[in-house]
C-alpha cells in the first residue's frame, strides 16, 4: 500500500544544481576582484618603501601634471625673403656733393638729352628743339634755276658732307648751324650751308641728289633738333666744314 506524500518532505525537496558555465563565471569575477585589490595593496606598499618621508622622491613618483599642448598657427609670408634687409651693392652707391654741383639754367625750348655725338671731328650735344616746316630740293635747275651751279650760298659744294645739308633762313639758323631732321640722312647731324628765296622763318629745305627724290619728300611739319659743340672751344669756322664723322 502506498503512503500519502508528506507536505514537510515536499518543502525540503532539493533544488536543481547551477549549471557548470555559471559557476565558472562567478569564480572568474571573484578572482578578478581579488587580483585588483592585491595590486592596489602592493602598489601602495612599494610607494611607501620607495619614497619614505622624502617629499622630493614622492614628487617624482607622483604623476606629473602636464598642460595639454595648444596649437598656434603662425602665418608664413608668401615671399620667403620678405622682411630681410636689403644691402646695396658697393658699386651702385653714389654720393653727390650738391655744394660742388653747378646749377644750370636751361633756356626755353632746351632739351635734356645730353648724349654726346660727333660732327666735323668734335663732340656736340643737343641744345634746343624747334617745330619747323620742312621741304626738299635738288641741286639741278628744276629746283635751283639759274643758280644750279653745284655751289651753295655759303660757297660750299653741294657734295659737302656727302651731299647731306640743308638751307635755312640765316636770321633763324646761320651758316654752320647743326641740325638733325627726323627722316633725313638717317637722323644724323647735318650743317646749314644754304639759303632759299622761299625759305623764310621757321622753315628748312633739305637737299636730295635728284629732283624725283626731293618731290617724294613733299612738305612735312617736324620737330628739328639744334646741336652745339660740347668741348668748350666755341663755334666752328663754318667755311671749314667738311664730312662729319
Amino acid at each position: 500500500m502506498s503512503l500519502p506524500k508528506s507536505k514537510h518532505v515536499q518543502a525540503f525537496r532539493p533544488r536543481s544544481p547551477l549549471p557548470a558555465g555559471r559557476v565558472g563565471e562567478v569564480f572568474g569575477v571573484i578572482g578578478l576582484v581579488v587580483l585588483v585589490a592585491l595590486s592596489a595593496v602592493v602598489a601602495k606598499e612599494l610607494t611607501a618603501r620607495t619614497t619614505g618621508d622624502d617629499p622630493a622622491l614622492a614628487a617624482i613618483v607622483r604623476p606629473l601634471d602636464i598642460e595639454p599642448l595648444t596649437r598656434v598657427d603662425v602665418p608664413m609670408p608668401a615671399d620667403p625673403l620678405a622682411g630681410l634687409p636689403v644691402v646695396p651693392q658697393a658699386d651702385t652707391v653714389h654720393q653727390v656733393d650738391t655744394r660742388q654741383t653747378p646749377v644750370m639754367v636751361l633756356p626755353e625750348g632746351a632739351i635734356l638729352d645730353t648724349t654726346i655725338r660727333y660732327f666735323n671731328g668734335r663732340p656736340v650735344r643737343p641744345v634746343r628743339q624747334m617745330s619747323m616746316l620742312v621741304t626738299a630740293y635738288s641741286p639741278d635747275w628744276r629746283s635751283c634755276g639759274i643758280w644750279a651751279d653745284g655751289i651753295t650760298a655759303s660757297l660750299h659744294s653741294v657734295e659737302t658732307n656727302a651731299g647731306r645739308l640743308v638751307a635755312a633762313d640765316k636770321r633763324v639758323l646761320g651758316f654752320g648751324s647743326m641740325v638733325s631732321v627726323p627722316g633725313y640722312a638717317g637722323g644724323e647731324i647735318v650743317p646749314v650751308l644754304d639759303v632759299g628765296g622761299k625759305i623764310k622763318g621757321a622753315r628748312l629745305d633739305v637737299l636730295f641728289p635728284t629732283h624725283e627724290v626731293a618731290r617724294r619728300w613733299g612738305v612735312q611739319r617736324l620737330t628739328v633738333t639744334v646741336w652745339d659743340y660740347a668741348d668748350g672751344q666755341g663755334a666752328a669756322n663754318w667755311r671749314a666744314i667738311r664730312d662729319s664723322r
